[in-house]
């Protein structure tokens, strides 16, 4: 694709609120098929690692529950805080056509969600790390994207009614034992 075929072909598979105003449905469903093309490769192997990992714990169904609210309340709630920062003079008038595409809110969702398959005390270092790697760019840049990938940890972890009969904890000690014959 040419880069302005390629922008306006995303922009019109946007979750942006010009587009949620007009169809929500669908661009709910096509934005988490792109990704953006500057960004692709870490994307593509934490949601190879992560997400494989869940759908084995979790089943397809509860991961995909999982995927789903993440990218899809997150997504709502934090265009929903754009609007009012444009509305309060606090963003631009042309943020309602931001680019927003991609499976970043259903990953950190499952990043989250995987919190729950960590035996303790290991836990509490991945919980911190992943609280870290998303908290970090909301403190320092602020942005709707920022807050949204926050909202994600948050519902990720809200999804623990979910998890909580998956069975036994992953314990890497255990596992770093078996490794050593």
């Amino acid at each position: 694709m040419s880069p302005d075929f390629e922008e306006d072909f995303l922009r019109q598979r946007s979750t942006n609120i010009h587009e949620l105003s007009r169809n929500p449905v669908r661009v709910l469903i096509t934005s988490a098929m792109w990704i953006d093309s500057g960004h692709w490769l870490p994307y593509a192997v934490l949601y190879t690692v992560f997400h494989a990992q869940a759908e084995r714990w979790l089943g397809t169904l509860r991961w995909l529950a999982v995927c789903v609210a993440a990218h899809v309340l997150a997504t709502l709630i934090s265009e929903l805080a754009l609007l009012v920062a444009i509305r309060d003079g606090h963003a631009p008038h042309y943020a309602v056509n931001t680019l927003d595409i991609g499976v970043s809110y259903a990953l950190a969702g499952v990043m989250a969600v995987l919190t729950y398959r960590i035996a303790p005390p290991w836990r509490y270092p991945y919980l911190a790390a992943v609280l870290a790697f998303y908290v970090v760019p909301l403190a320092t840049s602020r942005t709707f994207t920022d807050f949204g990938h926050f909202l994600s940890v948050l519902i990720g972890l809200g999804c623990y009614p979910l998890v909580r009969s998956r069975g036994k904890a992953w314990n890497p000690k255990e596992t770093l034992a078996a490794l050593r014959g």
